[in-house]
């Protein structure tokens, strides 16, 4: 590592750390650094020019610019990994008789609570997903829940009120009609199909508007981005949003708008070409962190730490690392139990 690396490898942990611009008296101070402050300056001025630094307009203080945090994440920084995250995991998966969303739920959460940020899951793509069925559950003489299963084990409910005169024996006739005409249907084609069957079944459904409509809506959110939030008000305490509305708002709006995440993760270039990959946004205020974890059917789940730019990426990159591979090697030793649930 060159002096120069150096110095940008300490600035920008440093700046991770205490969230304030770090001049060369800093380094100095906390470091101990064996070369005098006019060395340290010139350094600075350099990687300053070269577009690693920034300097800010309330400091002398110095801070990393995208081009400076894509470097360190690239060929500086060093994976650490707490043992307590080994430990809670393995607590997670110690459990028995568990549903694949509920690990990939208590993952998430874990790594949102080691490292202070959102933690956000993208299901499965639909493209090549298949209805499996579809079965209707009394909850009683007024309400059921439709549930929905792929071939890809990825499950969806909606409950509804049942009008007075309406019977359960009728709904599931109806149900009955829908795993007819639509099972084994690609999820992408559900809706339009739904659609045009509806005049051809009116009549046998006459009376029943709310049970088509009810089915119809899971479906489109079925045919959806799928997403789950977790850890969302640790942005809240980064200084970054904190004290700045407008980019709290728009990182809220991105996390909360699957198809906004999507997006983010397919257009921005992702920085290491391997298993953990880090995003930057178009302005050097956020940044994702992804892995994908290969659930049971084969489909691949995507895990993403989202937060400022001023992240922990040595701790980040190494937890989201070894939760994927751990997470990888329990579905595919439990890959045969997860498939013999799903045909009792």
């Amino acid at each position: 590592m060159t002096r120069s690396e150096m110095i940008l490898k300490l600035i920008v942990e440093h700046f991770i750390k205490t969230a304030q611009p770090v001049g060369s008296q800093t380094l100095l101070d906390e470091y101990k650094l064996n070369y005098s402050s006019a060395t340290i300056r010139n350094e600075m001025n350099t990687l300053e020019k070269e577009g690693f630094l920034e300097k800010t307009h309330t400091s002398s203080g110095r801070v990393p610019s995208k081009k400076g945090y894509e470097y360190y994440v690239e060929h500086l920084r060093e994976d650490r990994i707490d043992e307590e995250v080994k430990y809670a995991l393995a607590a997670v998966l110690d459990k028995k008789a568990q549903s694949v969303e509920e690990v990939i739920k208590q993952s998430c959460e874990i790594l949102s609570n080691m490292t202070n940020l959102a933690s956000v899951v993208l299901g499965p793509k639909v493209n090549d997903e298949h209805l499996v069925s579809v079965q209707i559950i009394p909850l009683g003489n007024n309400s059921a829940t439709a549930v929905f299963v792929t071939d890809q084990g990825y499950v969806e409910n909606k409950t509804f009120m049942i009008e007075d005169g309406i019977s359960i024996e009728d709904i599931q006739k109806t149900v009955n009609l829908l795993n007819d005409r639509l099972k084994g249907t690609a999820i992408v084609d559900l809706v339009p199909k739904m659609e045009a069957m509806k005049p051809a079944v009116t009549d046998y459904m006459v009376g029943q508007d709310v049970i088509y409509q009810a089915i119809l809506e899971a479906f489109i959110k079925f045919a959806g981005q799928r997403m789950s939030l977790y850890g969302k008000k640790n942005l809240l305490n980064q200084p970054e949003f904190a004290d700045d509305a407008k980019k709290l708002k728009e990182v809220l709006s991105l996390i909360d708008d699957p198809a906004a995440m999507a997006k983010a993760l397919e257009v921005n270039e992702p920085k290491l070409d391997e298993d953990v990959k880090v995003r930057f946004g178009e302005k050097s205020d956020l940044a994702i962190v992804s892995a994908e974890v290969s659930t049971p059917g084969g489909k691949p789940t995507t895990l993403n730490l989202v937060g400022p730019t001023r992240m922990d990426y040595d701790k980040a990159m190494a937890l989201l690392r070894y939760v994927s591979e751990t997470l990888d090697d329990y579905f595919a030793s439990k890959g045969k139990d997860y498939k013999d649930e799903g045909k009792e």
